[in-house]
């Protein structure tokens, strides 16, 4: 006991003596800086003359005597108490526990007492240190004040001062150095003179020698040895000007030092002057934000949304013109639409961002914010309307059953819009047309062959407009040549040339003269924007009245006018070729009030196409581009063209049977008929019960026709020209209304997030049912799960029967347009309140629906979540025999009988090696369902019954509940990685092996490499086998010895017998076996140590296209066998990372197929000005809201940018720009305005029919696409959603591929180059099969004869005939080459009589069964090309035969497939970036597409 105790009993000696060094130390520290601050001022006090600082320090010195003796003493008496307490004994105090206790509370308390009272001491000597040094200097002061008072200041010394540089640095030594001990040696010379009046008598002799005196003075008052006793005046003043002086003297410390404080003094001033000048333009910009803040509408409360602003300002700064995009990254932009601002906090919260703008990007700013506030109007507006047809809908749905149908809704607004006036229908858009109506909906014939104008999305487009660019012209033509001919003479000869020239010639001669002077005055503008209007409005007058078009051979005399006119304009190189038009011409466009006959009578005015043959080329059509009043780039000339008007196609009846019409296009078909067979009370009209008088006034115009004149040609935002906003905005009194239409906006936009309130979620709704159930508790974590790591949350899938509240408010806003006052929205809601009436049966039918999606839904979570509680390894697959195993078992085995019926309705796939049959999620849904189908009593009822004995039987231990949770969240972020990856495989590949490298340190404690290869074809070396496996990623340590290696068939390995069997391999020792491959060739054979297991990776048809192998080459543990449920776990990692990567691919596919169809599309299109691609991504966060991907823009010339790193887009980023998630909502196509700019935005839908993409058309200021390109449109969009169909099926298993062309065979990255075409091609094959021989027979009576010379110049009649002639017959002859080449070499080339032989009754079958792409098709390209590409789209479209039209696309999609099929490596290869890109280019061959013109 007593070593314990010596022990405790010396550590406080020595603490103690510990103490006393540190003591030590710190009083020595605090004694040095003391001692050295004491010595400043005592050497500084020897300048003093009186004793009063010296005595001064001699007390203070006494005093600090006296406290170091204290403090030594004090510490002798702590050494003895210390040593006194460590020689007797040792107290202990008891430990005393603190609780809940601060940490600097606690460290206070800890602290030693004697620290205290140290810092005390050494706080209280330097505060006594530094009150002597301030009484030190205070006393100072006090003497040289005493002394200025005693001895005044003498100026005379200021005549030293001469900053002259040839004496400067000798005037500045002197001063210095002699001066100040001269003067007053002289001074005292001369007094001693003076006293002995040596001066006034000059022959006395005396000892007195004034230099000896003078040089006594100075050696005894020497500055260098002898203490200066005082100053005089003078020697003040002189000290002064010696300090002054040196300030001039060059390469001098204070020379240096004056120039440093100049130029500092200069940049303050400089930046006090910056600060106000910044200070008053940031009033300036102040006050001009609060005069633009009565621009915008307000809430109740004079407030604005803050995001609202936050869109605006980062719209700007996302203008790649203005740099900005760090200021961008600056915004926060809020969630939701409550923070709001003032008019004080609108203006400095924009400030805080412009600080540093320049006036320019001030003053765009500020239009930029005007033209938002006009936008923002326009949104409040939309919002009213789309509320309106909201509670509209609410109404209607009696029966709440979340839908109203499709097919009773477009009659309605059918009936609608036959009953409105003329001038009402300019406004709306025809309810008959695309995107109205399905593609499935509209037949072969009439989709392909229809070239009637008249049936255009807006009634009689293309002649108003036509009509409207040829007056114009005439217009601007002859005001142009008044202005030229200034002189009596000039005017003389004019009248002259004007009575002996036809009309159209004049028309020609002036559009040629016109200058280019048009659009480079606003005020110009202003006149040509008026004169439009007014010509506009004769135009629909006249039209409104005599309800009948011009005859053809006047329209026919303006087109071709017009198109001298457009001609000239483009050889000068004009872009703009009227006016700076932007959104006035799309009001003027839209308000036409030209008659259109009902689709009732056009049926019955209806003409065949054998009685059309020979008439047909005589026929014209005007067709105009619409640059000559819309603005657009200066590549684009404006054109006048005519166009085939007169015939319209009949409609086919009949249902058309093909291979690419499936059953949705067959209840496309149906529903359709069913609409039209519908019959309705005949509603009216009428005014609402309570109306405004504006409303009122309104109604009036668009239903009376006598009214229709003094309509107001536009209602649009921009119907001010550029003037009057200035002279509006320089106008403090001039503010906007708040209030729209009469009406007030309520603050809030209850539209802006309906995706999420209103799209009604059944898989919710079901999984909370699901929880609130005790039956289901251990399903009930795995249901959260599967709801959480849902794909896409959000958007309306499109059925084709029914809308719900999002596809039917847009289908509204679609039909009324953005044009039509709220009124029309209003009498629209009131006509559709009485005329939409649901009979009983379909009340009833709808509930049964409900219930039934319901029920579908139910079940699907409870097998899914059933399946993932069994597959607690997350493999992807359970064994059937386990499966029935349990299942027999069920209400003791009555029921096996009965389930074993099933199996004879259902295809499982074919059995393993092993006689194992695995089946996947959705095989083991339908088999459970089956099962319970089979079963007696309500199928609702059994199936939860089975579950819940199936979920009873399963006994997984809470250690496998938790490996299961956790792989299958990283299962999830495999499949997340591919969603949000871009169209990349670099994520989906990091997280894969993320998730194998993971479960194996968590579950097996085990360290893996992996790496993953793929298969491909051999080209180079096809000795060694027809294919090779390329390792395409690996895990990083394996990356040098593996990555993009190549495995052959004739190698050492396991990999090939994976893929043949396509069933795993576990190898447990490599070191034994002998056919293992080694890629790292530096590891000794002894260290080759460790498990390979191989895994096959397969499609959805059960295709091996790769292995994944994993191993433990690395693990330094010695025993490192993979046991099973790794091995499984890893089954379901190759199984995810299948679908993944198909995934990927499948967007890969479809970027392709959009590329085609695109450059197919811009080269017979011209207004379309930019098409930009996005997809559908879930968001960053887990709840959040999906995104979209801008994958690639297209510019008018057809190039494709493509983007590495696609930017994402937010829903809270465009509030101005909504369009874009309107159509993923709705998965409806939305034709909007945003900017002057018109939008046709149209989904890609997925086979589900919700929405996967979007293409945006942004064709510029023009109000819509003339119908022929319209129609081309369509048929793009056709083919490439059709396309998308056919990859997502294919990908998926639910269709089985079809190789239709011979180069499909090549590879799945070709095929998916020429899929559009290839579909493009069976489409006209089925509308030539459609045909009859009487189609062809109005052709062949075209005669040529193009060696016979005219002897007469020819008129235009029968020179269009000849064209027209020659059209058929090139285009004829170019198929008759593709099908029987070998007529080329005969006799009979030269002969039309004999090559139009050719044409006989094989002559469709023979197209229909050519394969251009085919090894032994050999034709003459070159020779074909000649005759096909020297006819432009638009002469076809003009000659107007279905025939020419189908023959026209066949033929140049053959002549595109054999020029891709002869270089496919490069032609076709996927255009997406590689690793190193930003982004890449792409773009079709140029030659084997139609052109324009």
């Amino acid at each position: 006991m007593s070593e314990p105790a010596s022990q405790e009993g010396s550590k406080p000696v020595q603490e103690n003596g510990k103490e006393e060094k540190e003591r030590k130390q710190e009083a020595t520290e605090v004694k040095v800086p003391t001692e050295s601050s004491q010595s400043v001022p005592s050497s500084s006090a020897l300048d003093n003359s009186s004793n009063v600082p010296e005595t001064a320090t001699d007390e203070i010195k006494s005093q600090e005597i006296h406290l170091e003796e204290q403090t030594k003493a004090s510490t002798d008496l702590i050494k003895d108490s210390d040593t006194n307490v460590s020689k007797n004994f040792v107290v202990r105090k008891p430990a005393k526990v603190i609780f809940n206790l601060d940490p600097d509370v606690l460290n206070s308390k800890l602290e030693q007492p004697w620290k205290k009272n140290f810092y005390k001491r050494v706080e209280a000597r330097a505060q006594a240190m530094q009150q002597k040094i301030i009484n030190k200097d205070n006393l100072k002061k006090e003497l040289e004040k005493k002394a200025e008072k005693k001895f005044p200041r003498n100026n005379l010394a200021k005549e030293w001062f001469n900053t002259e540089n040839m004496t400067l640095k000798t005037r500045a030594y002197l001063l210095d150095k002699l001066l100040p001990t001269l003067v007053p040696g002289v001074e005292k010379m001369l007094m001693q003179v003076e006293k002995k009046k040596l001066w006034a008598e000059a022959d006395i002799t005396t000892k007195f020698d004034p230099i000896n005196h003078l040089g006594e003075y100075l050696m005894r008052n020497n500055p260098y040895y002898i203490k200066d006793s005082g100053m005089s005046g003078y020697q003040r003043v002189m000290r002064d000007v010696t300090e002054e002086l040196k300030i001039h003297v060059p390469n001098t410390i204070g020379n240096r030092v004056s120039k440093m404080k100049e130029s500092i003094k200069q940049k303050r001033e400089e930046r006090e002057c910056i600060n106000e000048v910044k200070i008053k333009v940031a009033n300036i910009r102040k006050q001009a934000l609060q005069e633009q803040f009565s621009e915008w509408i307000l809430d109740p409360k004079g407030m604005i949304p803050l995001v609202v602003i936050q869109n605006v300002l980062h719209e700007f700064f996302q203008n790649p013109d203005f740099q900005l995009e760090a200021c961008c990254k600056q915004l926060d932009i809020a969630d939701s639409m409550g923070p709001r601002l003032n008019k004080m906090e609108f203006t400095e919260y924009i400030s805080s961002y412009i600080a540093d703008f320049k006036s320019e990007t001030f003053e765009k700013l500020l239009k930029h914010l005007c033209h938002c506030a006009d936008e923002f109007r326009e949104i409040i507006k939309t919002d009213m309307r789309r509320q309106m047809f909201a509670e509209l809908f609410l109404c209607c749905d009696r029966g709440k059953v979340g839908f109203l149908g499709r097919q009773r809704t477009l009659a309605l607004l059918e009936t609608f819009y036959d009953q409105s006036s003329k001038m009402l229908r300019s406004l709306l858009r025809n309810p008959r047309q695309w995107p109205f109506i399905e593609f499935e909906e509209i037949d072969l014939p009439e989709f392909w062959g229809d070239m009637d104008n008249q049936k255009h999305i807006y009634e009689d487009f293309d002649k108003v407009l036509l009509e409207i660019n040829a007056l114009l012209s005439e217009k601007h033509a002859s005001k142009t040549q008044s202005k030229l001919l200034e002189t009596p003479e000039d005017q003389h000869k004019h009248d002259e040339y004007t009575e002996s020239t036809p009309p159209e010639q004049q028309r020609g001669t002036t559009a040629e003269q016109e200058p280019n002077r048009i659009s480079t005055k606003e005020q110009e503008q202003d006149k040509e924007s008026t004169g439009k209007k007014e010509l506009y409005r004769e135009i629909v007058t006249k039209q409104t009245h005599t309800g009948s078009t011009p005859e053809q051979g006047s329209s026919r005399e303006l087109i071709t006018e017009q198109r001298r006119h457009s001609d000239s304009v483009t050889e000068q190189g004009h872009s703009d070729s009227v006016t700076e038009q932007g959104p006035p011409q799309r009001v003027s466009s839209s308000k036409q009030g030209v008659h259109m006959e009902s689709t009732a009578e056009q049926g019955r005015h209806r003409e065949s196409i054998a009685a059309q043959g020979p008439h047909r080329g005589s026929i014209s059509e005007q067709e105009s581009h619409r640059e000559s009043v819309t603005e657009q780039e200066p590549h684009k000339g404006s054109r006048a063209e005519q166009e085939p008007s007169g015939e319209i196609i009949p409609e086919k009846q009949q249902d058309i049977d093909s291979t690419l019409q499936s059953g949705r296009g067959s209840i496309f078909r149906e529903s359709r008929k069913s609409r039209e067979s519908a019959s309705f009370e005949h509603t009216e009209i009428l005014p609402q019960e309570k109306r405004t008088q504006e409303q009122i006034y309104e109604e009036e115009l668009f239903v009376s026709p006598e009214l229709q004149e003094e309509v107001p040609i536009s209602r649009r935002k921009y119907h001010l020209s550029e003037t009057t906003k200035k002279e509006v905005q320089k106008d403090p009194s001039c503010e906007k209304s708040q209030k729209i239409e009469g009406k007030s906006w309520s603050g809030e936009l209850l539209t802006c997030n309906w995706n999420m309130d209103y799209i009604k979620c059944e898989e919710e709704e079901q999984a909370n049912l699901l929880y609130s159930s005790s039956r289901f508790t251990d399903l009930h974590a795995i249901i959260k799960n599967i709801q959480s790591y849902k794909e896409v949350k959000g958007g309306s899938a499109f059925n084709g029967v029914s809308f719900n509240l999002l596809q039917f408010v847009q289908l509204l806003e679609t039909f009324v347009g953005e044009d039509a006052p709220l009124s029309v929205s209003e009498t629209l809601t009131s006509f559709f309140k009485r005329g939409y009436v649901e009979t009983k049966e379909e009340k009833i039918s709808g509930l049964e629906q409900i219930r039934h999606n319901a029920s579908r839904v139910r079940r699907e979570l409870l097998l899914e979540a059933l399946f993932q509680k069994w597959d607690s390894d997350g493999s992807g697959f359970l064994d059937l025999n386990e499966v029935d195993e349990l299942l027999y078992t069920y209400k003791e085995g009555m029921e096996k009988e009965s389930m074993k019926k099933a199996k004879l309705h259902i295809q499982f796939p074919k059995p393993h090696p092993g006689q194992e049959v695995r089946m996947s999620s959705k095989q083991f849904q339908k088999y459970i369902q089956l099962v319970v189908s089979e079963l007696r009593g309500n199928e609702d009822h059994v199936l939860e019954s089975v579950v819940e004995f199936l979920m009873n039987s399963l006994e997984r231990s809470p250690t496998e509940n938790l490996r299961n949770c956790a792989r299958r969240k990283w299962l999830y972020r495999i499949q997340h990685a591919a969603e949000t990856s871009g169209v990349s495989l670099e994520p989906v590949y990091t997280e894969t092996f993320k998730a194998l490298t993971q479960d194996a340190e968590s579950h097996g404690n085990k360290k893996i490499s992996a790496h993953i290869s793929l298969l491909e074809e051999n080209r180079l070396l096809p000795d060694r086998g027809n294919v090779l496996l390329r390792n395409v990623a690996s895990t990083l340590d394996d990356a040098p010895f593996v990555l993009n290696r190549v495995l052959y068939r004739d190698m050492k390995g396991i990999s090939f017998t994976v893929v043949d069997e396509g069933k795993p391999i576990h190898v447990p020792q490599v070191q034994h076996h002998g056919n293992v491959f080694f890629w790292n060739n530096s590891i000794n054979k002894s260290d080759q140590n460790g498990s390979f297991l191989a895994l096959p990776l397969q499609d959805a048809y059960m295709r091996v296209f790769g292995v994944m192998a994993v191993d433990t080459l690395r693990d330094p543990q010695k025993i490192n066998i993979f046991v099973p449920h790794e091995i499984r776990f890893y089954q379901g990692v190759a199984n995810v990372f299948s679908t993944a990567y198909h995934y990927v691919h499948s967007r890969e596919h479809i970027l392709h197929v959009v590329i085609t169809g695109i450059a197919w599309l811009c080269e017979i299109t011209s207004d379309i000005t930019t098409i930009t691609t996005y997809f559908i991504e879930p968001g960053p966060k887990q709840d959040s809201d999906y995104v979209l991907r801008n994958m690639m823009v297209t510019r008018h010339l057809g190039l494709t940018k493509i983007h590495r790193n696609p930017p994402i887009i937010f829903r809270k980023t465009c509030i101005f720009r909504d369009f874009l998630f309107k159509c993923t909502d709705t998965s409806e196509v939305i034709l909007a305005s945003v900017c002057g700019e018109n939008h046709i935005v149209i989904p890609l839908r997925e086979r589900t029919g919700k929405a996967l993409g979007v293409l945006d058309f942004n064709i510029g200021r023009n109000k819509m696409l003339l119908y022929r390109e319209f129609k081309d449109l369509q048929k793009m969009i056709k083919v490439v959603q059709a396309a998308c169909y056919e990859i997502l099926g294919e990908i998926s298993g639910e269709i089985k591929k079809n190789y239709i062309l011979e180069i499909e065979n090549v590879g799945e990255v070709q095929r998916a180059g020429i899929l559009f075409f290839r579909i493009m091609l069976q489409e006209l094959q089925e509308s030539l099969q459609l045909l009859t021989s009487l189609d062809f027979v109005s052709l062949l009576l075209y005669d040529y004869h193009p060696s016979v010379e005219p002897t007469y110049l020819p008129d235009t009649k029968s020179q269009e005939v000849e064209a027209n002639t020659k059209l058929v017959h090139d285009i004829l002859l170019a198929v008759i080459l593709f099908i029987h080449p070998e007529l080329e070499l005969s006799s009979d080339f030269g002969n039309w009589d004999k090559c139009k032989m050719y044409v006989n009754r094989h002559f469709v079958t023979n197209i229909c069964a050519f394969d251009p792409t085919a090894r032994h098709v050999e034709v003459n390209l070159k020779l074909i090309g000649e005759y096909i590409r020297d006819h432009s789209r638009i002469e076809v479209w003009k000659f107007g035969n279905s025939v020419i039209e189908y023959l026209y696309h066949w033929a140049h999609i053959c002549l595109t497939l054999m020029e891709l099929s002869k270089k496919t490596s490069s032609a076709i290869a996927p255009p997406l970036p590689s690793k190193t890109d930003s982004y890449v280019y792409a773009k079709m061959p140029k030659g084997s597409l139609p052109g324009k013109c």
